[in-house]
């Protein structure tokens, strides 16, 4: 399996990203959004918009879908603070392994860690932090608008882009007492920014190869 970048010290992570990426980073696209596979534009429609957050609950899978096909274009991308996100359920969904920047634990230090990631990284997966200031949340917003970095929560975030929560699962392959997991079906209920309507569903096949 291809090798995973990883960086214990939040305070050397923006020196070891930018030498690790400056020689390798590819040009980013013009448009103002990522592409997504095509499972999944039904939930978001054009792509995730560059400079902003969105938060999922109820299943790391949707984050890693949602970053596969720009991983796959050869978007840098970065998880932080996520340790039981699968390595092997990355691949299934044909995420770039060598192009992932990994930070197992950031400390104190999350904030400033998650900007300086945002600074050289397109898509940024994180696990919310226990607490969020709304200066922060600001702060970090803006720092995202200015990098064109996309930041997908998981757990909630205030003035999110969009929140996707999973509302029912189910799974296919296993008889009585016998067989193996094949897939695993998703409901999810998709709210765009803050107040904007009600929710819309959508349905999400998770593949065999992604189940971790």
């Amino acid at each position: 399996m291809s090798s995973v970048a990883a960086f214990e010290s939040p305070a050397s992570v923006r020196q070891a990203l930018q030498a690790r990426i400056s020689s390798m980073q590819s040009t980013r696209l013009d448009d103002d959004t990522f592409p997504l596979l095509p499972m999944m534009r039904g939930m978001l429609g054009r792509g995730l918009r560059r400079g902003s957050v969105y938060s999922i609950t109820g299943s790391t899978s949707i984050a890693l879908a949602l970053v596969a096909a720009a991983s796959q274009q050869g978007e840098w991308c970065g998880v932080l603070d996520v340790p039981d996100l699968g390595l092997e359920a990355a691949a299934g969904w044909g995420i770039d392994l060598d192009r992932v920047v990994w930070v197992s634990d950031p400390g104190d230090r999350w904030m400033s860690t998650v900007g300086s990631m945002a600074d050289v990284l397109g898509l940024v997966i994180v696990r919310a932090p226990a607490r969020v200031t709304a200066s922060d949340s600001s702060r970090l917003t803006a720092r995202l608008r200015q990098t064109r970095s996309t930041m997908l929560v998981l757990g909630d975030w205030p003035q999110s882009e969009s929140e996707i929560r999973v509302v029912s699962s189910s799974w296919t392959g296993l008889g009585e007492g016998h067989g193996h997991l094949a897939e695993r079906h998703l409901e999810l209920e998709v709210r765009q920014g803050q107040g904007s309507g009600a929710p819309r569903r959508s349905q999400v096949r998770v593949p065999a190869g992604a189940i971790r």
